[in-house]
């Protein structure tokens, strides 16, 4: 008896470890998306500005334009809804580069003001860390920050 018992646990065991393993799911990030007044002007702004990539929009919409993030990463610009979106600089997306100078002095080339975290204009911020940022805004007022965490 004492043996069936213990098989019987053993197996009541093993069975909630295989529910455990079939629930266990892992995510990765696949894209983000942001809505736009004009999806035109909001794609001139991300490939002339921060150089991406305009990449084919799998959608087929009409108002729906689809950028390369890199590593497989995606910024889809939405301009099929209407209403207005209320923005702040807590909301936002982070690139980095290792010529973080370089795009300082594109920004200030294209007269394209940035600020630190505190919105003190073409002022860099130093992290605690010692990393570099900027925060610009989109034409749509997003808010980007652009850091030298891979600075060599």
């Amino acid at each position: 008896m004492k043996k069936l018992c213990l098989l019987f646990f053993v197996l009541a065991s093993t069975g909630s470890l295989w529910a455990q393993e079939a629930n266990f799911f892992s995510l990765k990030l696949n894209h983000d998306a942001i809505s736009v007044k004009d999806v035109n002007r909001s794609v001139a702004f991300y490939k002339d500005v921060l150089h991406l990539q305009e990449i084919t929009n799998r959608t087929e919409k009409e108002g729906i334009r689809w950028m390369s993030l890199g590593d497989g990463k995606e910024l889809h610009l939405i301009s099929t809804i209407k209403e207005p979106v209320v923005i702040n600089k807590a909301v936002h997306i982070a690139f980095t580069t290792p010529e973080f100078d370089n795009f300082i002095t594109v920004l200030n080339t294209m007269k394209i003001t940035y600020s630190d975290w505190a919105g003190t204009l073409n002022k860099i911020s130093v992290r605690a860390d010692g990393i570099q940022q900027v925060y610009i805004q989109d034409p749509d007022g997003y808010w980007i920050e652009i850091n030298s965490a891979d600075k060599k």
